[in-house]
């Protein structure tokens, strides 16, 4: 069995980083801090609810006096890295989360330190109450980090302001109005660095779960500036071409579907145990006389707890199809286990979808 996420928290990871501490802290007492991280709820913690722990039990052992702490903290950042801790270790995220939970009435003293610690581990969750508190003055500093030298700066003037960042509370008010945070996906949809551009997309994508047109209207605006560009907005668009909104696929180049049929499908396995994987096979079939641009996907309707089903769609090529070709195709998707996803026996189903038409629903059982 895979190793728990949660257990990147172990006892050689705290005894190298309590050795780093003891170069910024002299005497920090090693027994005291491991006697309560270890307490009776470890074992039970969540792998957020270690890193809140950390973060509380680190705040014990230093000073009463917010500025002070944070001057340890970027202190030990490059005592971090001289003892080979390398940048973007998820472990560290109690660093930020130290200044998000202390710091939130200490504007200036916590952006300041944002700006150096997400250069070490990405402050994108902690930055996020500040927004809630002080949107306007922080739409400012993004605006300034979108100019920054250091990538990972850039990049959480717009990972930090997702209205919708996995893992992190949303932000109602950018989910409601997102116009605040254009301007800084403008500045920065052309950056140097892939990781930052990646960013813009994810942003974005969030953006077109709420307001669609917001999306399209830039894509039309962006399309065909770089070939950098082009791959951003694709992957802005990832969740409305899985929606099969129209304007998107047109867009795209993902046109008219009348002269593509679909024949021969059929799902191989009609009963499926869980850990095992459901197969099915189709034939693409162009009858037209001219290539097809065709983005094919399926759908699998997961049966939820309440015997109702939910569909999610998978990808299965993008791509042109020659004129009067048939193309035989066959998938699996597994139903191993796994955490994101609990498994409900019963009914359930696969659909063909064709430049985002759904056609051809067919039944299997999960047992």
């Amino acid at each position: 069995m895979a190793e728990l996420f949660k257990n990147i928290y172990h006892t050689e990871f705290f005894d190298r980083f309590i050795t780093s501490v003891n170069e910024v802290v002299p005497g920090f007492n090693k027994a005291s801090f491991l006697k309560e991280i270890y307490d009776t709820e470890w074992e039970n913690r969540e792998l957020k609810q270690r890193m809140r722990h950390i973060t509380q039990v680190l705040k014990n052992h230093l000073s009463d006096d917010f500025n002070t702490n944070v001057e340890t903290i970027l202190k030990l950042i490059p005592v971090l890295k001289k003892d080979g801790f390398k940048p973007d270790n998820l472990e560290f995220i109690f660093l930020p989360d130290f200044i998000e939970i202390y710091g939130l009435e200490s504007y200036e003293i916590a952006i300041k330190a944002f700006e150096e610690i997400t250069q070490f581990v990405s402050c994108e969750f902690a930055v996020r109450p500040f927004i809630i508190k002080y949107q306007d003055n922080m739409i400012k500093q993004m605006l300034l980090w979108a100019n920054h030298k250091h990538s990972s700066v850039r990049r959480l003037a717009t990972e930090g302001c997702r209205p919708r960042l996995p893992w992190a509370m949303a932000i109602a008010s950018l989910k409601e109005t997102p116009a605040p945070i254009i301007p800084i996906l403008k500045k920065l949809k052309s950056d140097p660095s892939e990781y930052v551009r990646r960013s813009v997309a994810n942003n974005l994508n969030d953006i077109s779960k709420d307001h669609p047109e917001t999306v399209i209207n830039l894509v039309k605006k962006w399309q065909g500036n770089s070939k950098e560009t082009d791959w951003l907005i694709k992957h802005a668009c990832r969740t409305l071409l899985k929606q099969g909104n129209t304007k998107v696929m047109a867009l795209f180049g993902f046109g008219n579907t009348e002269k593509i049929k679909v024949t021969d499908f059929k799902i191989l396995t009609p009963k499926v145990k869980i850990g095992d994987f459901v197969e099915f096979s189709l034939k693409l079939v162009n009858t037209s006389n001219n290539t097809a641009k065709i983005r094919l996907e399926y759908g699998l309707y997961y049966q939820k707890a309440n015997t109702s089903l939910s569909r999610k769609v998978f990808k299965i090529s993008e791509k042109e199809y020659p004129k009067n070709s048939t193309t035989s195709i066959n998938r699996k998707q597994s139903f191993k286990v796994i955490t994101t996803r609990k498994f409900h026996v019963g009914k359930h189903q696969i659909s063909i979808i064709i430049n985002g038409k759904e056609i051809d629903v067919l039944d299997f059982e999960l047992i």
